[in-house]
């Protein structure tokens, strides 16, 4: 069984594969801001196989050596990292403010950049690091008015995991990148209200789950559109 982190856990997506990685077996570390939330999915993985740690963190703007001390209390290693947390504003690109910018970008791509940074030494030859972007960051994919920031932040993500998929080539860390399509989630609706989705967060958090235990034993480097519909 695998020593698993994954951020963005207290909704969503990350919710429901953090579940079933608990529910398999795997040790899971919870990342999310919410405490409330994250408390409640360790309950919720009570009686699972697996063990579920819930841990209350801000990547923005809380210190990476803070959480990598406390990884290391719970897990000697990590085998798979999901950076799975994400933020989107949907707002003409004339109007979208500095600060919403510098916002979007720093979870959805300096977040994730530095926590592989920080937790890159408790990595060991076979781990698997599986970001997680949209479609909207998919190149030649179909774009929408309003999602600039988003769409090029996610954009961003992907092309930093075929970047670095390189740079641990010599270590045997596998980095992949999965581009999400529609699923019903509260994302989803602010980006396209009363759309309905092919997919549930359950649905794809089980996808998600399945593919950050075995996709790096058939990928490394690759940016996988994951879509069933426009958006």
């Amino acid at each position: 069984m695998s020593s698993i982190i994954i951020t963005g856990a207290s909704r969503g997506i990350g919710y429901e594969a953090a579940k079933v990685l608990s529910r398999e077996g795997h040790t899971v570390i919870a990342l999310a801001r919410n405490k409330a939330k994250l408390e409640g999915l360790a309950k919720a993985c009570e009686d699972n196989k697996g063990k579920l740690h819930a841990l209350p963190y801000d990547l923005t703007s809380q210190s990476t050596t803070e959480l990598v001390t406390a990884v290391k209390k719970l897990v000697p290693q990590v085998d798979v990292l999901i950076n799975n947390a994400g933020t989107l504003i949907n707002k003409p690109f004339a109007e979208i403010k500095q600060e919403e910018l510098n916002t979007i970008y720093d979870v959805n791509v300096f977040a994730p950049f530095r926590l592989i940074q920080a937790l890159l030494p408790m990595m060991k030859a076979g781990s698997h690091i599986l970001n997680i972007s949209s479609m909207g960051g998919f190149q030649g994919s179909a774009k929408f008015a309003g999602l600039s920031a988003y769409s090029s932040s996610k954009g961003a993500l992907a092309t930093l995991s075929e970047c670095l998929a390189e740079e641990f080539s010599g270590l045997n860390i596998s980095v992949n990148c999965l581009c999400l399509g529609a699923v019903q989630t509260e994302m989803l609706e602010q980006a396209f209200p009363r759309f309905k989705a092919p997919f549930s967060a359950a649905e794809m958090g089980g996808f998600v789950s399945d593919f950050a235990v075995n996709g790096h034993k058939y990928f490394n480097g690759k940016v996988l559109p994951v879509s069933l519909s426009t958006p």
